[in-house]
């Protein structure tokens, strides 16, 4: 019998140490990873769920690579993630827009590259399947609705006060520069370059909107979500 895995996260808010002062304030991305956990857990999955502070790298990262090693062919991985989206430069080359992807975890952001990465750490054939409430996240493992209104450089909240789930430009200047030697690291990585060819699972995203599009955030759970 099939085994399944899943791995929910949720972040209402960023740390400003990394993000240039910045904390992302949203309402529903923690209520979004417990009720995808409970879709999940009904189907019986093994099931983790990390919420803001607990949503770090490190701990994203861990558990993602500890499901890796123990699912096998026709198992199954959940992962699901609510929160704000980002992009940095591409510095690799390996994106027709110039710009990788991200998630922004509590303590910095994960790079689609890292993220394809990672998912090529599963055996043949495992069967993952992604989740991606957040904006630009139309590649994230390599606008939905949108209003004109926005201050797209200073902040994710438009003028009628709904807040979208997007790092805003000025703020991802500040974060990089900030952190340029974090994510220079990542961002020229020429083992990374083709890190989605490495995937050997079969992976599907279902994502809230294209790389150039953002996500709505809402009261009780996100707009993708609900």
């Amino acid at each position: 019998m099939a085994r399944g895995i899943a791995l929910t996260i949720g972040l209402n808010s960023v740390d400003p140490k990394h993000y240039a002062g910045w904390s992302g304030e949203l309402n529903a991305c923690e209520a979004d990873a417990e009720d995808m956990a409970s879709i999940a857990n009904a189907q019986q999955f093994q099931t983790e769920t990390l919420l803001t502070k607990d949503a770090t790298i490190q701990k994203v990262t861990d558990k993602i690579r500890n499901a890796s090693k123990e699912l096998q062919s026709r198992d199954i991985f959940l992962l699901s993630y609510s929160g704000h989206g980002g992009q940095l430069p591409d510095l690799n080359n390996d994106e027709p827009d110039a710009n990788d992807e991200t998630w922004c975890l509590y303590n910095g952001e994960l790079v689609d590259d890292q993220l394809y990465s990672l998912l090529g750490e599963f055996s043949d054939n495992v069967r993952i399947l992604v989740f991606s409430d957040s904006c630009h996240s139309g590649t994230v493992i390599k606008v939905a609705y949108f209003s004109d209104k926005i201050d797209m450089v200073n902040t994710n909240i438009d003028s009628a006060g709904r807040r979208f789930r997007f790092l805003p430009a000025g703020v991802a200047l500040r974060t990089y520069r900030k952190n340029r030697d974090f994510y220079d690291s990542v961002l020229k990585d020429e083992k990374l370059k083709n890190s989605a060819d490495t995937v050997k699972a079969s992976g599907m995203l279902i994502s809230g909107c294209q790389d150039n599009q953002l996500s709505l955030d809402g009261a009780f759970n996100g707009l993708f979500t609900s």
